[in-house]
């Protein structure tokens, strides 16, 4: 196997910005686990994969091109994780687009890269096939976001959009997580439903709730102050499908 080149690493360390990696339209994604799901599954075209040279045979023999050995001093250059994992992948994004006949997870300005690399694995779970994120959200090829995806990322559709123009011309129910809604366990949710929820700290924005034909809530009964938004979509999510 080929020795990365100098040129080659550069390049892959320019993509820990968003900036270079939306130019490219490419993420980068770390680990045995992830990347070899992610050639198995072969949802998106490999433009290049690093292994470290004491794991070159994890290496699939259908692999035979834009592969390449490097030493682990070099490997832990590239690498945003704490401890480097063997492999590193950059794959090519697809052309995401909403269905509106599907249902989907809404999200207004969730910026924890955790919860919405949780959000990722529980529309996964429960089959959901598409988020839909406010430009205010942070970026899904964030590698936080993708470790935390656990592999969700290779399956769930997300496309950023500005949400009122989105909310407005779209013919799919929403259903937006509010203190003030109805006990969500009394709903019933339209084949088509999109579940809208909000920021952390500020929830909804005030400025999309016109555009919501439901509000809902889960009802609390002890003495926790709020949810994490991750916990609160995985129940919501639950009842809607």
């Amino acid at each position: 196997m080929e020795a990365i080149s100098k040129a080659k690493q550069k390049w892959i360390r320019s993509l820990q910005l968003k900036k270079n990696r939306d130019e490219e339209q490419v993420f980068v994604v770390e680990g045995e686990k992830m990347v070899l799901e992610g050639l198995s599954q072969a949802l998106h075209e490999l433009i290049i994969l690093v292994v470290e040279n004491e794991y070159v045979s994890l290496v699939p023999e259908s692999v035979t091109t834009n592969c390449y050995a490097i030493s682990s001093n070099e490997l832990a250059q590239l690498s945003t994780l704490k401890t480097p994992n063997k492999l590193i992948a950059v794959f090519k994004r697809r052309n995401q687009q909403t269905d509106s006949t599907k249902k989907g997870i809404v999200l207004d300005g969730v910026q924890d890269p955790g919860n919405l690399g949780t959000i990722l694995r529980i529309a996964d779970w429960f089959g959901v096939s598409q988020i839909i994120c406010s430009h205010e959200t942070v970026d899904v090829y964030n590698p936080k976001v993708i470790q935390a995806s656990m592999g969700a990322i290779y399956r769930v559709n997300v496309v950023y959009t500005d949400l009122i123009n989105f909310l407005t011309n779209t013919n799919q129910p929403s259903y937006a997580a509010l203190l003030d809604g109805t006990d969500f366990q009394k709903v019933s949710f339209e084949e088509n439903a999109l579940l809208v929820m909000g920021n952390e700290g500020k929830g909804i924005h005030n400025e999309l709730l016109p555009f919501i034909q439901h509000r809902i809530t889960i009802p609390k009964i002890g003495q926790a102050e709020s949810l994490n938004v991750g916990t609160a979509t995985a129940i919501l999510t639950a009842k809607m499908m």
